[in-house]
């Protein structure tokens, strides 16, 4: 399904779309990664952001 770009609510904040350019810009800026570490995270971790910052951080340990 494609990325509604109307719906930017909270659920939609909370989940990171590595297809997206400008989200992965974002992401990694925040979780200050890469885009392969982003994108690891993301098929480990699923693609809700705690999850993904979580898994980075223990990744980094």
């Amino acid at each position: 399904m494609a990325d509604d770009k109307k719906n930017r609510g909270p659920a939609d904040r909370a989940r990171i779309n590595v297809h997206e350019d400008y989200e992965v810009r974002y992401w990694c800026e925040k979780f200050g990664c890469t885009k392969a570490e982003l994108v690891e995270a993301v098929n480990a971790a699923g693609v809700m952001a705690n999850m993904v910052e979580n898994y980075l951080k223990q990744k980094k340990r």
